[in-house]
C-alpha cells in the first residue's frame, strides 16, 4: 500500500496578462471571489482533501501570495483591540490549521511542466497533487480534490479531473482518450477539433506519481522552450494507472474575465451576508 497524498503543488508564477492592468502589481491568484482570493480557495479545497503540505511555485513578483498566508501582527492586534473577533479569525485562518507552506521560485516561465518540476526537491518521489487556482470548482459537498484523493487511497489510481467540452473548444485543453475499462490511454495537448481523440478535457486538478519528475526531465521542450505537463503525463500512461475524474459541481475558468465574473455571481448569491440583497438587485436590473 502506497502512502496517501500529503502534498499539493500550486503553480502560481504566471503573469496574469488577461487581467491587466489589475495584475500589474497584484498576482492574479490574489484576485478575490467575493471575499477570498483564488489562492485561498484552492488551499481550502486541498485542506478538505486531507493535504498537509502546500508547495507554492512562484516568481519574484508574487510576494503578496506568501504574505497572505503569513502572520500580520499589526492587523491582528488592531482587530483584537477593536473586538472584531470574526474578522480576526478570518485573518488567522488563511492557512488552515495543520497545514504547512513551502515556497520555491520558477526562475523563467517555461511552461506548466517546468513549474511542477521546480517542486521536485520538496516533493521527492512521493505521489502528490497539483492544483491550478484559476480553475475554481464550485462543489458544495466537499471538493473535487478530496474525491480524487479518495480514489487514490481506494484503488491506488492516479487521476486527472476532466469535463466534457464542446468539440470546437478542444484546442484550448489537454484532451484524453479512454479504453473500454475507463483507463486513460492517451493524452494530447490542445488538439484541433477534427483530430481530438475525445471531448474529455483536463481541468486544473491532478494526482500524480513521483515518477512524473523523471518524465518531465526527459520531455523535449516545445515552442519557447516550454515543458508541457501533458507530455510528461502522456509518457507515463503505459506504465501507470490513470483514471479520469468527472467531478461534481461547476468549474469556473477564473483565468478569464467571464469565468471570474460568473464565479463571483454564483458564490455571491449563496453568501449568507449579501446573497439575498444581491439576488434582489439582480432581479431589479434584469427587469
Amino acid at each position: 500500500m502506497q502512502a496517501s497524498i500529503h502534498a499539493v503543488v500550486l503553480p502560481v508564477a504566471g503573469l496574469g496578462t488577461r487581467f491587466l492592468p489589475a495584475t500589474k502589481a497584484i498576482p492574479k491568484e490574489m484576485l478575490p471571489v467575493l471575499d477570498k482570493p483564488l489562492i485561498q480557495l484552492a488551499v481550502e479545497e486541498a485542506h478538505k482533501a486531507g493535504i498537509k503540505h502546500v508547495v507554492l511555485v512562484t516568481s519574484a513578483s508574487k510576494r503578496a501570495i506568501e504574505d497572505h498566508f503569513d502572520v500580520n501582527f499589526e492587523l491582528e492586534s488592531t482587530l483584537e483591540q477593536r473586538h472584531k473577533f470574526a474578522m480576526l479569525e478570518a485573518v488567522r485562518s488563511t492557512l488552515p490549521a495543520g497545514m504547512t507552506l513551502s515556497v520555491v521560485r520558477q526562475p523563467k516561465a517555461l511552461g506548466l511542466g517546468h513549474a511542477v518540476l521546480c517542486a521536485q526537491p520538496i516533493i521527492g518521489n512521493q505521489p502528490f497533487a497539483v492544483m491550478l487556482p484559476d480553475d475554481l470548482i464550485d462543489d458544495v459537498d466537499g471538493g473535487c480534490l478530496a474525491d480524487m484523493v479518495t480514489l487514490y487511497n481506494q484503488q491506488q489510481a492516479f487521476s486527472l479531473a476532466v469535463e466534457d467540452v464542446p468539440r470546437d473548444k478542444t484546442d484550448k485543453y489537454g484532451v484524453v482518450s479512454l479504453d473500454a475499462a475507463g483507463k486513460i490511454v492517451a493524452m494530447v495537448e490542445k488538439p484541433k477539433p477534427d483530430v481530438a481523440p475525445s471531448t474529455l478535457a483536463v481541468v486544473g486538478r491532478y494526482i500524480l506519481p513521483g515518477d512524473i519528475f523523471d518524465a518531465l526531465t526527459a520531455v523535449k521542450p516545445g515552442a519557447g522552450g516550454e515543458i508541457q505537463l501533458t507530455d510528461g503525463i502522456a509518457s507515463l500512461l503505459a506504465s501507470h494507472h490513470f483514471r479520469p475524474h468527472r467531478f461534481k459541481g461547476v468549474r469556473y475558468d477564473c483565468g478569464s474575465k467571464l469565468g471570474y465574473l460568473q464565479a463571483n455571481v454564483a458564490l455571491g448569491l449563496r453568501d449568507a451576508e449579501v446573497g439575498q440583497g444581491f439576488q434582489a438587485w439582480l432581479s431589479d436590473i434584469n427587469k
